[in-house]
Protein backbone atom coordinates (compact mmCIF):
# COMPACT_ATOMS: atom_id res chain seq x y z
CA UNK A 1 0.00 0.00 0.00
CA UNK A 2 3.28 2.04 0.60
CA UNK A 3 4.54 1.59 -2.31
CA UNK A 4 1.30 2.49 -4.21
CA UNK A 5 1.08 5.84 -2.23
CA UNK A 6 4.21 6.71 -2.97
CA UNK A 7 4.16 5.89 -7.26
CA UNK A 8 0.88 7.89 -7.05
CA UNK A 9 2.22 10.94 -5.42
CA UNK A 10 5.57 10.43 -7.46
CA UNK A 11 3.23 10.16 -10.64
CA UNK A 12 0.85 13.49 -9.46
CA UNK A 13 4.18 15.78 -9.37
CA UNK A 14 5.81 14.64 -12.79
CA UNK A 15 2.41 15.12 -14.42
CA UNK A 16 1.85 18.58 -13.10
CA UNK A 17 5.63 19.65 -13.74
CA UNK A 18 4.84 18.08 -17.36
CA UNK A 19 2.02 20.23 -17.30
CA UNK A 20 3.80 23.39 -16.34
CA UNK A 21 6.81 22.61 -19.04
CA UNK A 22 4.20 22.82 -21.84
CA UNK A 23 1.36 25.24 -20.85
CA UNK A 24 0.76 26.65 -23.74
CA UNK A 25 -0.06 22.63 -25.08
CA UNK A 26 -1.63 22.00 -21.98
CA UNK A 27 -3.90 24.88 -22.11
CA UNK A 28 -5.06 24.00 -26.10
CA UNK A 29 -5.40 20.71 -25.48
CA UNK A 30 -7.45 21.43 -22.32
CA UNK A 31 -9.85 23.66 -24.65
CA UNK A 32 -12.11 20.95 -25.27
CA UNK A 33 -13.16 19.96 -21.87
CA UNK A 34 -12.96 23.44 -20.65
CA UNK A 35 -15.96 24.01 -23.28
CA UNK A 36 -17.35 20.72 -22.46
CA UNK A 37 -17.53 21.32 -18.37
CA UNK A 38 -19.09 25.03 -19.24
CA UNK A 39 -22.29 23.57 -21.37
CA UNK A 40 -22.75 20.76 -19.03
CA UNK A 41 -22.99 23.35 -15.85
CA UNK A 42 -24.95 26.14 -17.90
CA UNK A 43 -27.31 23.47 -18.68
CA UNK A 44 -27.82 22.25 -15.28
CA UNK A 45 -27.59 25.47 -13.99
CA UNK A 46 -30.26 26.80 -16.63
CA UNK A 47 -32.83 23.40 -15.96
CA UNK A 48 -32.16 24.04 -12.17
CA UNK A 49 -33.07 27.88 -12.29
CA UNK A 50 -36.64 26.96 -14.22
CA UNK A 51 -37.31 24.22 -11.51
CA UNK A 52 -36.24 27.00 -8.65
CA UNK A 53 -38.27 29.86 -10.61
CA UNK A 54 -41.30 27.41 -11.13
CA UNK A 55 -41.70 26.43 -7.87
CA UNK A 56 -41.28 29.75 -6.04
CA UNK A 57 -44.06 31.54 -8.98
CA UNK A 58 -46.09 28.21 -7.62
CA UNK A 59 -46.02 29.66 -4.08
CA UNK A 60 -46.85 33.15 -5.79
CA UNK A 61 -50.34 31.70 -7.45
CA UNK A 62 -51.16 28.91 -4.79
CA UNK A 63 -50.24 25.67 -5.16
CA UNK A 64 -53.92 24.96 -3.30
CA UNK A 65 -56.07 27.01 -5.37
CA UNK A 66 -57.65 25.50 -8.51
CA UNK A 67 -59.12 28.19 -11.07
CA UNK A 68 -62.12 27.74 -12.68
CA UNK A 69 -62.06 29.75 -15.95
CA UNK A 70 -63.54 29.28 -19.75
CA UNK A 71 -60.57 28.78 -21.48
CA UNK A 72 -57.96 26.23 -21.01
CA UNK A 73 -54.27 27.23 -19.85
CA UNK A 74 -51.45 25.95 -22.45
CA UNK A 75 -52.58 25.65 -25.84
CA UNK A 76 -55.86 24.92 -27.55
CA UNK A 77 -56.30 23.02 -31.18
CA UNK A 78 -60.21 22.80 -31.01
CA UNK A 79 -60.39 26.20 -30.17
CA UNK A 80 -63.71 26.13 -31.30
CA UNK A 81 -65.20 23.85 -28.80
CA UNK A 82 -64.14 26.46 -26.62
CA UNK A 83 -65.34 29.82 -27.99
CA UNK A 84 -68.94 29.11 -27.53
CA UNK A 85 -68.49 28.49 -24.27
CA UNK A 86 -70.89 30.90 -21.72
CA UNK A 87 -68.34 33.25 -19.97
CA UNK A 88 -67.79 31.99 -16.02
CA UNK A 89 -69.52 35.03 -13.63
CA UNK A 90 -69.40 36.30 -10.99
CA UNK A 91 -72.97 35.47 -9.54
CA UNK A 92 -71.85 31.58 -10.08
CA UNK A 93 -69.32 31.94 -6.72
CA UNK A 94 -72.32 32.25 -4.70
CA UNK A 95 -73.90 29.01 -5.41
CA UNK A 96 -70.89 27.33 -5.47
CA UNK A 97 -69.89 28.26 -2.59
CA UNK A 98 -73.56 26.91 -0.85
CA UNK A 99 -72.71 23.54 -2.81
CA UNK A 100 -69.34 22.99 -0.65
CA UNK A 101 -70.59 24.28 2.72
CA UNK A 102 -73.57 21.64 2.29
CA UNK A 103 -71.26 18.52 1.00
CA UNK A 104 -69.52 16.97 3.87
CA UNK A 105 -66.17 15.94 3.87
CA UNK A 106 -65.28 18.34 1.27
CA UNK A 107 -62.09 18.73 -0.72
CA UNK A 108 -63.26 22.30 -1.26
CA UNK A 109 -62.49 25.44 0.97
CA UNK A 110 -64.01 28.46 -0.72
CA UNK A 111 -64.82 29.82 -3.69
CA UNK A 112 -63.56 33.54 -5.00
CA UNK A 113 -64.36 36.08 -7.84
CA UNK A 114 -61.83 37.52 -9.51
CA UNK A 115 -62.05 39.59 -12.74
CA UNK A 116 -59.13 41.59 -14.08
CA UNK A 117 -57.64 43.79 -16.39
CA UNK A 118 -54.35 46.18 -16.72
CA UNK A 119 -55.03 49.93 -16.37
CA UNK A 120 -53.20 52.87 -14.83
CA UNK A 121 -52.23 53.68 -11.40
CA UNK A 122 -51.28 58.01 -10.73
CA UNK A 123 -50.25 60.16 -8.24
CA UNK A 124 -49.75 63.47 -8.83
CA UNK A 125 -46.81 63.30 -11.76
CA UNK A 126 -45.66 59.70 -10.87
CA UNK A 127 -47.81 57.53 -12.87
CA UNK A 128 -47.29 53.44 -13.70
CA UNK A 129 -48.67 52.15 -16.32
CA UNK A 130 -49.87 48.30 -17.70
CA UNK A 131 -50.82 47.82 -13.60
CA UNK A 132 -52.99 44.77 -13.22
CA UNK A 133 -56.27 46.15 -11.70
CA UNK A 134 -57.44 42.69 -9.78
CA UNK A 135 -61.27 42.92 -8.38
CA UNK A 136 -62.61 40.40 -5.68
CA UNK A 137 -63.66 40.29 -2.51
CA UNK A 138 -62.75 39.80 1.20
CA UNK A 139 -62.83 36.27 0.81
CA UNK A 140 -59.84 36.98 -1.31
CA UNK A 141 -57.12 36.95 1.84
CA UNK A 142 -58.58 33.07 2.32
CA UNK A 143 -57.15 31.78 -1.12
CA UNK A 144 -53.74 34.02 -1.07
CA UNK A 145 -50.50 33.46 1.13
CA UNK A 146 -48.94 36.69 0.23
CA UNK A 147 -48.01 38.94 3.37
CA UNK A 148 -48.54 42.87 3.44
CA UNK A 149 -45.86 44.91 4.09
CA UNK A 150 -47.90 47.24 5.58
CA UNK A 151 -51.82 47.77 5.59
CA UNK A 152 -54.43 45.19 5.65
CA UNK A 153 -57.04 44.02 2.67
CA UNK A 154 -60.64 45.66 2.58
CA UNK A 155 -63.14 44.16 4.81
CA UNK A 156 -66.44 42.49 4.05
CA UNK A 157 -68.37 45.44 4.64
CA UNK A 158 -65.97 47.72 2.01
CA UNK A 159 -65.90 45.26 -0.02
CA UNK A 160 -69.44 44.86 -0.46
CA UNK A 161 -70.35 48.48 -0.37
CA UNK A 162 -67.67 48.76 -3.21
CA UNK A 163 -65.61 51.79 -1.62
CA UNK A 164 -62.75 53.32 -3.54
CA UNK A 165 -60.30 51.51 -1.51
CA UNK A 166 -57.29 49.40 -2.77
CA UNK A 167 -54.02 47.46 -1.84
CA UNK A 168 -51.33 48.17 -4.15
CA UNK A 169 -48.42 46.16 -5.68
CA UNK A 170 -44.70 46.29 -3.59
CA UNK A 171 -43.64 47.91 -7.28
CA UNK A 172 -46.68 50.23 -7.45
CA UNK A 173 -46.36 51.84 -4.18
CA UNK A 174 -42.37 52.43 -4.53
CA UNK A 175 -42.99 54.09 -7.76
CA UNK A 176 -45.65 56.14 -6.64
CA UNK A 177 -44.30 57.12 -2.97
CA UNK A 178 -40.78 56.56 -2.85
CA UNK A 179 -39.33 56.87 0.74
CA UNK A 180 -42.78 57.22 2.12
CA UNK A 181 -45.44 54.83 3.57
CA UNK A 182 -49.02 55.21 1.10
CA UNK A 183 -51.38 54.67 3.46
CA UNK A 184 -54.33 56.45 3.77
CA UNK A 185 -53.27 58.41 0.79
CA UNK A 186 -55.29 58.37 -2.38
CA UNK A 187 -54.30 57.51 -5.29
CA UNK A 188 -56.34 57.82 -9.14
CA UNK A 189 -56.63 54.07 -10.76
CA UNK A 190 -58.02 54.97 -14.54
CA UNK A 191 -58.93 58.20 -13.52
CA UNK A 192 -60.68 57.26 -10.47
CA UNK A 193 -59.63 58.27 -6.70
CA UNK A 194 -58.76 55.24 -4.24
CA UNK A 195 -57.95 54.97 -0.98
CA UNK A 196 -54.43 53.34 -0.18
CA UNK A 197 -55.08 50.99 2.55
CA UNK A 198 -52.81 48.03 2.31
CA UNK A 199 -49.64 47.18 0.25
CA UNK A 200 -47.98 43.66 -0.55
CA UNK A 201 -45.05 42.56 0.50
CA UNK A 202 -42.28 41.82 -2.43
CA UNK A 203 -42.90 38.74 -4.58
CA UNK A 204 -41.12 39.18 -7.74
CA UNK A 205 -42.15 37.97 -11.01
CA UNK A 206 -43.71 34.68 -12.46
CA UNK A 207 -40.58 32.51 -13.88
CA UNK A 208 -39.65 36.69 -14.92
CA UNK A 209 -41.97 37.51 -17.20
CA UNK A 210 -45.19 38.60 -15.32
CA UNK A 211 -44.71 40.62 -11.71
CA UNK A 212 -46.91 40.05 -8.84
CA UNK A 213 -45.64 43.24 -7.64
CA UNK A 214 -46.94 45.52 -10.51
CA UNK A 215 -50.69 44.92 -9.04
CA UNK A 216 -53.86 46.40 -7.70
CA UNK A 217 -56.20 45.27 -5.96
CA UNK A 218 -60.02 46.66 -5.29
CA UNK A 219 -63.30 45.59 -4.38
CA UNK A 220 -65.34 43.99 -6.97
CA UNK A 221 -68.41 45.82 -6.18
CA UNK A 222 -66.03 49.18 -6.92
CA UNK A 223 -64.74 47.01 -10.08
CA UNK A 224 -68.14 46.42 -11.53
CA UNK A 225 -69.10 50.24 -11.41
CA UNK A 226 -66.57 51.72 -13.46
CA UNK A 227 -64.81 48.78 -15.98
CA UNK A 228 -67.00 46.58 -18.42
CA UNK A 229 -69.02 44.13 -17.21
CA UNK A 230 -68.51 41.99 -20.02
CA UNK A 231 -64.89 40.78 -19.23
CA UNK A 232 -64.58 36.90 -18.29
CA UNK A 233 -64.79 36.67 -14.65
CA UNK A 234 -62.61 33.70 -12.93
CA UNK A 235 -63.29 31.66 -9.86
CA UNK A 236 -60.50 30.75 -7.85
CA UNK A 237 -61.34 28.26 -5.26
CA UNK A 238 -59.02 26.81 -2.72
CA UNK A 239 -58.58 23.10 -1.43
CA UNK A 240 -58.50 21.46 1.60
CA UNK A 241 -55.57 19.21 1.04
CA UNK A 242 -53.61 19.86 -1.96
CA UNK A 243 -52.35 15.97 -2.04
CA UNK A 244 -55.47 15.51 -3.29
CA UNK A 245 -55.51 17.70 -5.87
CA UNK A 246 -56.82 15.45 -8.36
CA UNK A 247 -59.91 14.46 -6.25
CA UNK A 248 -60.58 18.16 -5.39
CA UNK A 249 -60.73 18.84 -9.00
CA UNK A 250 -63.39 16.02 -10.11
CA UNK A 251 -65.38 17.26 -6.84
CA UNK A 252 -64.94 20.75 -8.49
CA UNK A 253 -66.28 19.78 -11.81
CA UNK A 254 -69.47 17.71 -10.20
CA UNK A 255 -70.03 21.19 -8.41
CA UNK A 256 -69.88 23.50 -11.31
CA UNK A 257 -72.05 21.33 -13.53
CA UNK A 258 -74.83 21.85 -11.01
CA UNK A 259 -74.11 25.23 -10.87
CA UNK A 260 -74.34 26.04 -14.67
CA UNK A 261 -77.04 23.22 -14.68
CA UNK A 262 -75.14 20.65 -16.89
CA UNK A 263 -76.95 17.82 -18.13
CA UNK A 264 -75.60 14.04 -17.54
CA UNK A 265 -73.66 13.86 -20.76
CA UNK A 266 -73.25 16.91 -21.75
CA UNK A 267 -69.35 18.15 -22.14
CA UNK A 268 -68.18 20.39 -19.55
CA UNK A 269 -68.79 24.09 -20.31
CA UNK A 270 -65.94 25.37 -18.47
CA UNK A 271 -62.23 24.68 -17.55
CA UNK A 272 -60.30 23.28 -13.95
CA UNK A 273 -56.91 24.68 -14.16
CA UNK A 274 -54.20 24.58 -11.66
CA UNK A 275 -50.42 25.34 -11.92
CA UNK A 276 -49.21 21.75 -13.22
CA UNK A 277 -50.29 22.76 -16.37
CA UNK A 278 -47.58 25.32 -16.18
CA UNK A 279 -45.35 22.46 -15.58
CA UNK A 280 -46.17 20.34 -18.49
CA UNK A 281 -45.59 23.37 -20.55
CA UNK A 282 -42.04 23.58 -19.21
CA UNK A 283 -41.13 20.48 -19.84
CA UNK A 284 -40.51 20.29 -23.34
CA UNK A 285 -38.22 23.54 -22.75
CA UNK A 286 -36.33 21.93 -20.45
CA UNK A 287 -35.68 18.61 -22.85
CA UNK A 288 -34.52 21.41 -25.54
CA UNK A 289 -32.33 22.76 -23.19
CA UNK A 290 -30.90 19.31 -22.09
CA UNK A 291 -30.92 18.03 -25.43
CA UNK A 292 -29.05 20.89 -26.75
CA UNK A 293 -26.74 20.98 -23.86
CA UNK A 294 -25.77 17.01 -23.80
CA UNK A 295 -25.37 17.69 -27.64
CA UNK A 296 -23.01 20.25 -27.41
CA UNK A 297 -20.83 18.69 -23.86
CA UNK A 298 -20.64 15.32 -25.94
CA UNK A 299 -19.23 16.89 -28.58
CA UNK A 300 -16.62 18.84 -26.81
CA UNK A 301 -15.68 16.25 -24.69
CA UNK A 302 -15.36 14.37 -27.84
CA UNK A 303 -12.93 16.59 -29.15
CA UNK A 304 -11.53 17.46 -26.18
CA UNK A 305 -10.52 13.56 -25.23
CA UNK A 306 -9.10 12.86 -28.45
CA UNK A 307 -6.86 16.14 -28.14
CA UNK A 308 -5.44 14.49 -25.20
CA UNK A 309 -5.23 10.94 -26.58
CA UNK A 310 -3.31 12.69 -29.08
CA UNK A 311 -1.37 14.40 -27.10
CA UNK A 312 -0.61 11.85 -24.49
CA UNK A 313 0.96 9.57 -27.69
CA UNK A 314 3.48 12.60 -28.21
CA UNK A 315 3.59 12.62 -24.75
CA UNK A 316 5.02 8.70 -24.36
CA UNK A 317 6.91 9.62 -27.70
CA UNK A 318 9.21 12.10 -26.42
CA UNK A 319 9.54 10.86 -22.75
CA UNK A 320 10.33 7.22 -24.35
CA UNK A 321 14.22 7.30 -23.54
CA UNK A 322 12.67 8.05 -20.13
CA UNK A 323 10.22 5.55 -20.07
CA UNK A 324 13.08 2.99 -20.81
CA UNK A 325 15.60 4.26 -18.45
CA UNK A 326 12.65 4.21 -15.81
CA UNK A 327 11.87 0.25 -16.54
CA UNK A 328 15.59 -0.37 -16.40
CA UNK A 329 15.59 0.74 -13.06
CA UNK A 330 12.73 -1.32 -11.96
CA UNK A 331 9.74 0.88 -12.58
CA UNK A 332 6.72 -1.43 -12.71
CA UNK A 333 4.25 -1.25 -15.67
CA UNK A 334 1.52 0.12 -13.45
CA UNK A 335 4.00 2.91 -12.35
CA UNK A 336 4.31 4.32 -16.43
CA UNK A 337 0.23 3.43 -16.74
CA UNK A 338 -0.40 5.37 -13.74
CA UNK A 339 1.68 8.28 -14.58
CA UNK A 340 0.89 8.62 -18.01
CA UNK A 341 -2.72 8.14 -16.80
CA UNK A 342 -2.81 10.89 -14.18
CA UNK A 343 -0.84 13.26 -16.35
CA UNK A 344 -4.26 12.99 -18.68
CA UNK A 345 -6.82 13.27 -15.95
CA UNK A 346 -4.76 16.04 -14.55
CA UNK A 347 -5.36 17.76 -17.95
CA UNK A 348 -8.62 17.49 -17.65
CA UNK A 349 -9.10 18.25 -14.11
CA UNK A 350 -7.62 21.40 -14.76
CA UNK A 351 -9.75 22.29 -17.64
CA UNK A 352 -13.05 21.44 -15.30
CA UNK A 353 -12.13 24.02 -13.01
CA UNK A 354 -11.27 26.50 -15.70
CA UNK A 355 -14.60 25.48 -16.81
CA UNK A 356 -16.34 25.88 -13.63
CA UNK A 357 -14.45 29.24 -13.32
CA UNK A 358 -15.70 30.63 -16.28
CA UNK A 359 -19.59 29.36 -15.49
CA UNK A 360 -19.66 31.37 -11.96
CA UNK A 361 -18.49 34.39 -14.14
CA UNK A 362 -21.25 34.14 -16.16
CA UNK A 363 -23.99 33.18 -13.45
CA UNK A 364 -22.63 36.05 -11.50
CA UNK A 365 -23.40 38.53 -14.71
CA UNK A 366 -26.82 36.72 -15.48
CA UNK A 367 -27.31 37.45 -12.07
CA UNK A 368 -26.67 41.45 -12.50
CA UNK A 369 -28.34 41.84 -15.52
CA UNK A 370 -31.19 39.78 -14.65
CA UNK A 371 -31.65 39.85 -10.89
CA UNK A 372 -35.42 38.08 -11.06
CA UNK A 373 -34.18 34.85 -12.80
CA UNK A 374 -33.32 32.72 -10.44
CA UNK A 375 -29.47 31.18 -11.40
CA UNK A 376 -29.17 27.85 -8.94
CA UNK A 377 -25.75 26.55 -9.48
CA UNK A 378 -25.90 24.08 -6.69
CA UNK A 379 -23.13 21.85 -4.86
CA UNK A 380 -23.91 18.96 -7.14
CA UNK A 381 -23.04 20.49 -10.42
CA UNK A 382 -19.91 21.40 -9.05
CA UNK A 383 -19.55 16.78 -8.09
CA UNK A 384 -20.94 16.42 -12.14
CA UNK A 385 -18.56 18.75 -13.78
CA UNK A 386 -15.45 17.44 -11.52
CA UNK A 387 -16.74 13.30 -12.08
CA UNK A 388 -17.18 14.21 -16.17
CA UNK A 389 -13.71 15.86 -16.25
CA UNK A 390 -11.98 12.49 -14.27
CA UNK A 391 -13.93 10.46 -16.66
CA UNK A 392 -12.63 11.94 -20.30
CA UNK A 393 -9.22 11.90 -18.46
CA UNK A 394 -9.09 7.92 -17.85
CA UNK A 395 -10.99 7.00 -21.12
CA UNK A 396 -8.53 9.35 -23.34
CA UNK A 397 -5.39 8.74 -21.07
CA UNK A 398 -6.07 4.75 -20.72
CA UNK A 399 -4.83 3.79 -24.39
CA UNK A 400 -1.30 5.70 -24.73
CA UNK A 401 -0.82 5.14 -21.25
CA UNK A 402 -1.26 1.42 -21.81
CA UNK A 403 1.07 1.70 -24.86
CA UNK A 404 3.70 3.44 -22.60
CA UNK A 405 3.74 0.56 -19.61
CA UNK A 406 4.57 -2.42 -22.17
CA UNK A 407 7.26 -0.44 -24.22
CA UNK A 408 10.31 -2.76 -24.25
CA UNK A 409 12.79 -0.93 -22.12
CA UNK A 410 15.88 -2.45 -24.51
CA UNK A 411 13.73 -0.71 -27.88
CA UNK A 412 12.66 2.37 -25.65
CA UNK A 413 16.82 3.09 -24.45
CA UNK A 414 17.63 2.49 -27.80
CA UNK A 415 14.59 5.06 -29.24
CA UNK A 416 16.08 8.69 -31.34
Amino acid sequence: MSRLYFEFNESLRIAFAQIRANKMRSALTALGVIIGIVAVTLMGTAINGIDRGFQNSLSMLGDDVLYVQKWPWGPVEDWWNYVGRPSIKNEHAAPLNRIIQSTPGSLLEVAVPCVSQTGSVKKNDNKVSNVYILGTTAEFARISNVDYREGRLFTETEASAGRLVCVLGYDVAEALFPGRSPLGDTVAIDGQPYTVIGVLVKQGAFLGLFSFDNQAVIPLNAYKRYYSARRDSELRVKITDKNRMSEAREELVGAMRRVRSQLPGERDNFSINEQQAFKSQLDPVKSGIAMVGLFITGLSLFVGAIGIMNITFVSVKERTKEIGTRKALGARRRTILLQFLIEAVAICLVGGVVGLALTSGVCLAIRAAMPSFPVVFSFNLVLVSLSVSVVTGVVSGFVPAWGASRLDPVEALRYE
